[in-house]
């Protein structure tokens, strides 16, 4: 077991509270004595959920509840499942497709972090995070007759939803209004992708839920994967608290989706009312905040739609009703269909027989769903891959007793930053949510991380930037900063934003600086530093 450093427990629960400052930004009150401040916010992930390894595997430990828990055998099965490339049929990794995305997890998440910038759209160039967003610009809805997230492969004798090879990246360059360039002359860059698609690289038909859409009118947005370490220390923070930070926010001001908060209430929530009973949490992950708990989260369904991979509470495919219908009436797909699938025959028919196939069910004479694909991910190894996915540590703060990462720290305050990447959170009593309704509440089978002071620097809040060739709907939840600034060693790279177009921080906070951006009044701050305060700036946050 790694030694965890000891920290004074009333100083490991000291929680970050605001205050506005003389400049209009927000500060959490802490302990005055610098020591004290240090030793909490190095544990960035609380004393259950912090690791101390800084090198390139620092995004890949176990945290110290974990390890309590004696789960670590657990933790490195779950591991596998992540690393391992799934097939078609080979034990246990088998299961792949009909149609997929990636057949391996970290594929698209580099060193277990933040997908990579690509100029290409290929889904096994490693480090490709990217998911593929197509959409009806009239109201921002998916499309209808590709998945949320649209494959790009098919085993046999299945045809891809869309030919990947026909996608194209162009990053351009882009100039805002102080021509790139600081007050003092040092000059800076930004770069942003357009993604064009033709019409014929769709097997299917290109259709909204406004009806058909010619390719020309898709909207095309590319969103990259997050880093995964410390997801269930997120998961862990209490329902409520999230409440009373869109409260807050709404009092300073903020504008807030209306689609999810207004007028003191949740407008939306996270729900599933497939596998569990549509009880409701507020959303907390994703770029495009649609997940509401790590249980039902994105590791929990990318396993199941990245892959098309089933479990038990899953016997259908990740599939568009537009697709099987496309397919169960292809004649090449008819024709070598039982070559494949031959345990799948029946007297209804091949085309029946596919589309049943597909979407993994048939309704039978009495009105009832009948699954017809078996688990290919069995129960055991989906508990250990979801103890592996809320058990991976967050690294430690580093560095915070360097002089020009405490100048950097108490300027990111004083500019307004710590307003939308607040500080610090407190977890709660952490009896585990799920709306897929396969963990029970308190299920001692999962780690979980109670009371602690946890370092994301995120509000979990959506705010708008207002970007050319923005993310989906313009808002975009405000990532969290802690271990970034280890992707370099740990990822091969330092991207940022949500589709990878940031390549260092100076050109994420630039990002940041539109004339109606929620963030602009701390671009102008951030501009009006000098270089020596802009450096310290960006070290303290690639320190956290």
């Amino acid at each position: 077991m790694k030694k965890i450093i000891a920290i004074c427990t009333g100083a490991a629960l000291v929680a970050a509270l605001y205050s506005c400052d003389d400049r209009g930004g927000a500060t959490p009150d802490l302990p005055d004595e610098q020591e004290s401040w240090i030793e909490i916010e190095t544990y960035a992930g609380g004393e259950l959920g912090t690791t101390f390894n800084r090198s390139a595997s620092a995004f890949e430990d176990p945290t110290p509840a974990v390890e309590l828990a004696g789960m670590e055998y657990d933790f490195k099965q779950g591991e596998y499942f992540f690393e391992r490339s799934f097939t078609e049929n080979t034990a246990p990794f088998d299961g792949l497709g009909p149609l997929y995305l990636r057949s391996s997890c970290l594929d698209c998440h580099p060193g277990y972090g933040h997908g990579k910038r690509m100029e290409r759209y290929r889904w096994n160039d490693y480090g490709n995070g990217y998911l593929l967003v197509l959409y009806d610009p009239k109201d921002n809805s998916y499309l209808t007759s590709l998945t949320g997230m649209p494959q790009t492969q098919a085993v046999a004798p299945f045809k891809a939803p869309l030919d990947e090879t026909k996608i194209s990246i162009e990053w351009k360059e882009y100039v805002d209004e102080w021509g790139n360039k600081f007050e003092d002359g040092e000059t800076y860059s930004l770069i942003y992708p357009e993604v064009t698609i033709p019409a014929d690289a769709y097997y299917v038909p290109v259709l909204s839920k406004n009806g058909p859409l010619d390719a020309s009118e898709v909207g095309i947005r590319l969103e990259s994967t997050i880093g995964i370490y410390g997801s269930g220390l997120i998961d862990a923070i209490p329902d409520d608290s999230l409440l009373v930070q869109y409260r807050k926010e709404e009092a300073m001001g903020i504008p807030l989706n209306p689609a999810i908060y207004a007028g003191g209430q949740w407008q939306s929530q996270y729900s599933n009312t497939k596998q569990g009973n549509g009880e409701k949490h507020p959303f907390r992950y994703t770029y495009a905040l649609s997940r509401g708990a790590v249980q039902d989260g994105p590791g929990a369904n990318a396993i199941w739609n990245i892959t098309n991979v089933t479990r038990s509470d899953r016997r259908y495919h990740y599939m568009t009703v537009a697709y099987a219908t496309k397919a169960s009436q292809d004649p090449d797909v008819q024709a070598a269909f039982y070559d494949y699938f031959p345990e799948y025959k029946t007297d209804a028919g091949v085309e029946k027989d596919i589309y049943n196939y597909l979407m993994g069910e048939y309704t039978d004479e009495y009105g009832k769903t009948v699954p017809v694909v078996d688990a290919e991910m069995n129960d055991e190894d989906y508990v250990d891959f979801m103890i592996w996915h809320r058990g991976l540590a967050v690294p430690a703060a580093r560095d915070l007793d360097d002089e020009q990462v405490q100048l950097g720290r108490k300027l990111f305050r004083e500019i307004g930053c710590a307003v939308c990447h607040r500080p610090s959170w407190k977890t709660g009593d952490d009896e585990l949510n799920d709306p897929n309704n396969y963990f029970n509440r308190g299920d001692a089978r999962l780690p979980k991380y109670p009371h602690q002071t946890i370092w994301p620097y995120t509000d979990l809040v959506q705010h708008q930037l207002k970007m050319v060739n923005d993310i989906r709907g313009g808002w975009c939840r405000t990532t969290p900063l802690w271990g970034r600034g280890l992707s370099l060693i740990c990822s091969g790279h330092q991207d940022r934003l949500h589709d990878c177009r940031a390549r260092n921080v100076i050109e994420a906070i630039m990002w940041h600086g539109a004339q109606d951006s929620d963030a602009r009044k701390s671009v102008e701050a951030f501009r009006g530093l000098d270089k020596e305060e802009r450096d310290a700036v960006v070290k303290f946050i690639n320190a956290i």
